[in-house]
């Protein structure tokens, strides 16, 4: 994802609490498994909510504190819900304060066990959840796409399509051919819970080497290799320099393009997330 206010019903949880899975060969490093009470905004600590009406991509939403747009399930879940008022969008951008940089030497995984809400396709015309990594230079003054951005998941529109990407170098153009980015796509079985993560490989000895590849269940997607990047500056912005970790969803926009009459604001256009976690080999 490129750099109806209503009375609000809770909703129960799909998922039962759960740990984070481990994996051989790796340890946690850092984990969120949204613990809280149900309707409680989410750990304030960990993330940064983003309050703004203007945002790129020529996007509908404003983004609000809100527990109607996003809220802990009480069952260490998070819920993103856009919520549509007569056509005024508001919706949720939680940014990572947790920033972490892939170690030379050894392997990172970014991952999340994500699913989405059950109004079919038809009415998710613009809705456009994501899970992604941006630059953490970003923050400091370093332009997009020049910070790098890595999405792990983007999905639009309520198709069964997930989208895995990564944006780089200048816009328009450039080696990221922006703002398209170098991406690809894997199959979205249902909208019920599926893990979505990257590994980024710092253990070859040349940079070249070095890749992020994309995975669904693991089942791997999508690969860029140092030497696609064929830039060793504009490879470091991706996997060698410190990131941190954005969930939203956005309404309209250059991607999804506009929602419609038929649009489902609410429960039903959800995202949910059951954890996040970064992982590093031993």
């Amino acid at each position: 994802m490129f750099s109806k206010l209503a009375t609000f019903a809770l909703a129960v949880t799909s998922v039962a609490a759960e740990s984070v899975p481990g994996y051989g060969g790796y340890n946690v490093v850092w984990q969120e498994n949204f613990n809280g009470n149900a309707g409680s905004l989410v750990n304030e600590n960990n993330w940064n909510i983003i309050q703004r009406s203007s945002n790129a991509n020529n996007e509908w939403q404003t983004y609000t504190r809100s527990s109607q747009t996003h809220q802990l399930s009480g069952g260490q879940t998070l819920q993103i819900v856009p919520q549509n008022n007569n056509g005024a969008w508001t919706s949720a951008r939680l940014e990572g304060k947790y920033v972490f940089t892939p170690s030379d030497g050894r392997r990172t995984i970014i991952e999340a066990k994500i699913r989405f809400g059950g109004n079919p396709e038809w009415q998710k015309q613009g809705i456009w959840p994501a899970f992604w990594l941006l630059g953490d230079s970003v923050r400091h003054g370093t332009p997009w796409p020049q910070c790098g951005e890595v999405d792990i998941l983007e999905t639009v529109n309520g198709r069964p399509t997930g989208y895995g990407t990564v944006h780089c170098d200048v816009a328009p153009g450039g080696i990221c051919n922006e703002y398209t980015g170098i991406g690809a796509t894997a199959s979205l079985p249902d909208n019920g819970w599926h893990t979505w993560r990257i590994l980024v490989d710092r253990t070859p000895s040349n940079w070249v080497d070095e890749s992020i590849t994309w995975y669904r269940d693991g089942a791997q997607f999508h690969r860029v290799t140092g030497g696609r990047i064929n830039n060793v500056n504009v490879w470091n912005s991706l996997a060698t320099t410190p990131q941190y970790i954005i969930l939203n969803v956005a309404v309209g926009g250059d991607f999804p393009g506009a929602p419609n009459g038929d649009t489902r604001g609410g429960w039903g256009s959800e995202m949910e997330v059951a954890y996040v976690a970064h992982y590093q080999s031993t």
